[in-house]
């Protein structure tokens, strides 16, 4: 039986996301895991707050009956930048709640964690966690654009960790 893994990074101005396929107790490891779609859902700086989420709610929405999840793995909410976190929490929120309309079971990771199953350790810059997504999904190439590698590592962080 085939499992379905979104992952997703969560943002207002880009939301990333990335879909794997995971066959536990396949007797080729090689052949356990594969990707199914990675992107980015995007809003306009300019448009209005409101349009903003509606956007996300929207496209979340299509997302999910495309992709029809197993589970969604979800990167935690960190600080940096206060007006910036406050975006995206927002983005966040309307983001559980489709997840909550969908009745998709959701796991969250830290980025640290993200990058310790992915990379080997929690300090691993941004281009080795890509390195390591295109060797464990068989991709020719870094999946582009950032957001939607980050989507695909935290997918990826649920397989490993045995979400599913």
């Amino acid at each position: 039986m085939t499992a379905r893994i979104l992952g997703l990074d969560p943002g207002l101005a880009t939301l990333g996301f990335g879909a794997i396929a995971c066959t536990p107790n396949a007797k080729d490891i090689s052949e356990s895991i594969s990707c199914l779609d990675f992107g980015i859902i995007q809003t306009p700086a300019k448009q209005d707050l409101g349009e903003r989420l509606k956007t996300i709610y929207e496209d979340l929405h299509a997302l999910l009956d495309q992709v029809q999840p197993d589970l969604v793995a979800v990167e935690k909410l960190f600080f940096y930048r206060m007006g910036n976190t406050i975006l995206v929490a927002q983005a966040r929120g309307v983001l559980i709640l489709v997840l909550a309309q969908h009745k998709v079971p959701l796991v969250e990771y830290a980025p640290g964690q993200v990058k310790q199953a992915i990379a080997g350790h929690g300090n691993a810059d941004k281009y080795e966690v890509q390195q390591a997504i295109a060797r464990e999904l068989n991709l020719s190439q870094i999946p582009k654009p950032d957001d939607a590698a980050d989507a695909l590592a935290i997918a990826l962080t649920a397989w490993f960790n045995h979400e599913i």
